[in-house]
């Protein structure tokens, strides 16, 4: 029996569990109309939390409502890319006929590989974001829908390519175009870009925090694909799995993949199946999240960590500070800058803890190894 979970980055799980309200958050906001405030939105959470998958999931919304998709990832050169590669795709697979009577008197027919705009008129019109998009949010306001750009991965290396679509976008929002933006990155990464005082239109962009799924949802998550495919799991079994996962969008799909891959023409999945899956899964965490997202940590911030590790729950500040032997603003600095980083959050005054699942085990691991 094929493997009905899928434990790769961005890739859309079978089942996409305790997202629904904000997916429809932005599904009514597409359907509310031009200066609905959902139409820009802004997807932050940690390693694994989901983001991109959430970016597929109002993807794929907005195309069963009948809009056009512009999917890219903050890279170099990604608004080169839209205006050479998607938007010139969309014109022409849209209407070629509408795209060239609308273009009349101001461009040149469409050429296989790009829009070339010539010289019809005294002024000289240039291909650029904003007039792809007028021409196609133009066409397709005779069919009542509309445009949306997604954007993964924002990050401020890119600030000069952000600050050109959001101008863009802010136009377009400001003439009542049939337009939508949905942004996704790291918390961390997102609020350095939103306060670039060029881009003060993110800043007033709905934003998401995609934090743990309830309990209920992953029980769901692990059992209705589990059921579709064909096979079946107990109460004390799927429990065991709920327990491995801790509410980690990832690591539900993990856990759900490598308990799947035991015995896979068995039936029925058993709690050593699923008590073996989560251990295996765990194993693959560390290499998956926690190495990528302690690849920026600074030493300092490791030191916290580790100071943090000895606790078996939320680490009081000042055993952390006297642990590592510093003041108290020194420990609230690198405090501030590891939840700023999604690798510790506040559990209540005085109190922190780790906001990816097992990372105090892997760090424990990672110490014992080292000595």
């Amino acid at each position: 029996m094929p493997n009905p979970f899928h434990a790769s980055f961005g890739v859309s799980p079978p089942l996409l569990v305790g997202r629904e309200s904000v997916l429809e958050d932005f599904v009514e906001a597409l359907e509310d109309g031009p200066g609905s405030s959902g139409r820009a939105s802004l997807y932050t959470g940690a390693r694994g939390a989901g983001k991109t998958v959430m970016l597929n999931a109002v993807e794929d919304r907005a195309r069963a409502l009948g809009w056009l998709v512009v999917s890219e990832t903050a890279t170099a050169g990604f608004v080169d890319r839209m205006t050479q590669q998607h938007l010139p795709k969309l014109l022409r697979e849209f209407d070629p006929e509408a795209v060239q009577r609308r273009l009349k008197g101001m461009t040149a027919p469409l050429n296989i590989g790009r829009v070339d705009w010539d010289t019809v008129e005294r002024h000289v019109v240039q291909v650029g974001l904003r007039n792809q998009l007028e021409v196609l949010t133009d066409l397709l306001s005779e069919h009542g829908t509309g445009v949306l750009i997604t954007l993964d991965e924002i990050h401020q290396n890119q600030l000069a390519e952000l600050r050109e679509i959001a101008t863009t976008v802010q136009h377009a929002f400001r003439e009542g175009r049939e337009l939508a933006f949905a942004g996704a990155g790291l918390a961390a990464s997102v609020a350095d870009v939103v306060n670039d005082d060029v881009l003060t239109f993110l800043r007033r962009a709905e934003r998401h925090s995609l934090g743990s799924v309830p309990r209920t949802e992953v029980e769901r998550g692990f059992r209705e694909p589990i059921e579709a495919a064909g096979r079946h799991i107990g109460a004390e079994a799927l429990q065991i799995m709920v327990d491995g996962t801790n509410g980690y969008p990832f690591l539900l799909q993990l856990v759900g993949a490598q308990t799947w891959r035991l015995h896979p023409g068995q039936e029925e999945i058993t709690t050593v199946d699923a008590a073996e899956g989560v251990a295996r899964a765990r194993l693959r965490l560390g290499a998956l999240i926690h190495e990528p997202a302690l690849s920026a940590a600074s030493d300092i911030d490791k030191r916290f960590l580790l100071a943090m590790a000895h606790d078996d729950g939320p680490s009081k500040m000042a055993d952390i500070q006297r642990r590592l032997a510093v003041d108290v603003n020194y420990a609230s600095q690198y405090r501030l800058r590891l939840i700023a980083a999604e690798l510790i959050y506040s559990t209540r005054r005085g109190y922190v803890d780790f906001a990816l699942p097992y990372l105090r085990e892997y760090l424990r691991d990672q110490a014992t190894t080292d000595l």
